[in-house]
């Protein structure tokens, strides 16, 4: 196995990507949507991380590009839909898809991907393996799909506690992610049931520290940097861990009245929640529940330390320590 730094590991998953060669699929009104979806570009978080767990185990990523352009794949479609539910003009400071062409357009090339996507997971793969993986694909899905589901049933509520959001962001987003290192692992051929099930669990933690982390940017990031309007989750009255964690404080009620209320609208409305969120202090205490998620991807990687190779250790655990210093 050859060494690899992180820049190495994106490169290899966006030549994962361009080895599909989209631009020459027709017709073009299916596939010119998903080509635009992934070239908007972001962190490739879940191919590089499957790459990572794949050579974690003693295997070669360079074999597992299908897989990694499928989990991709796989992500932008749910971003693809999340954003005709959520109404979002812009992705990566781009328009999204159903505002560039439009819903119809949006939710067919999206089915086009989620295909595509498990298409890819089991290419190149042997019987027994490909069928481990699919399964695990296939869970991982499910876990994100009712995690959305979830969280649409959040928007009507007010009493969603911080538990009850910390069970639907660990299957919306971490499952993902944590899927994600675990078909690397066993793509890469993982001994024992053991390290794949930590590699499992880093990953869900740290899917959990990613979604604490996207909300903290949504209300106090930087616009241009961050990809799209802050305060867009205000503006939605949007389920976060800031605004769970704001209704269960001293201040509540007053946010309560903010959201059921018309009077407040805008940057005005932005305004009124964040010094709510800045009395009580939430940023801060959203930030130790950060803390706490990649503090528990750690330790799950290091129960498994003498078992993965050195160099995947490290760039594993620097991924969970750089979590929030996220900027984008």
């Amino acid at each position: 196995m050859m060494t690899r730094d992180i820049s190495a590991y994106k490169k290899l998953a966006e030549k994962s990507l361009e080895a599909l060669r989209l631009e020459h699929e027709t017709p073009r009104g299916l596939f010119a949507p998903i080509s635009y979806m992934l070239e908007g570009g972001g962190k490739r978080l879940r191919p590089v991380l499957l790459l990572v767990s794949c050579d974690a185990v003693g295997g070669d990523a360079s074999r597992c590009q299908s897989q990694a352009a499928g989990i991709e794949m796989f992500h932008n479609f749910t971003l693809l839909h999340d954003d005709v539910m959520d109404r979002s003009p812009l992705r990566h400071g781009k328009p999204t898809v159903h505002k560039k062409w439009d819903v119809a357009t949006a939710i067919l090339s999206g089915d086009a991907m989620l295909t595509k996507a498990t298409e890819l997971i089991v290419n190149g793969l042997n019987p027994d393996v490909a069928s481990e993986v699919l399964k695990t694909f296939n869970d991982t899905a499910m876990l994100v799909y009712k995690g959305q589901q979830l969280d649409m049933e959040f928007e009507s509520r007010l009493d969603v506690t911080p538990d009850e959001y910390l069970e639907m962001i660990s299957m919306k987003t971490g499952a993902l992610i944590a899927g994600a290192c675990l078909i690397g692992a066993i793509a890469g051929g993982v001994k024992g049931r053991d390290v794949g099930v930590a590699l499992y669990k880093y990953g869900m933690n740290l899917g959990v520290a990613f979604q604490i982390q996207d909300d903290l940017l949504d209300t106090y990031g930087d616009e241009k940097v961050f990809g799209k309007p802050i305060g867009g989750d205000i503006l939605n009255d949007k389920k976060t861990w800031l605004l769970v964690t704001a209704l269960q404080s001293g201040s509540g009620k007053e946010l309560k009245k903010i959201i059921t209320g018309q009077e407040l609208q805008g940057d005005a409305k932005i305004a009124a929640v964040r010094d709510i969120y800045d009395r009580e202090k939430v940023k801060e205490r959203s930030t130790q529940m950060l803390e706490t998620a990649v503090s528990g991807a750690i330790s799950w990687l290091d129960s498994v330390k003498d078992y993965i190779t050195a160099e995947s250790y490290a760039l594993l655990r620097g991924y969970a320590e750089g979590m929030s210093g996220r900027v984008k």
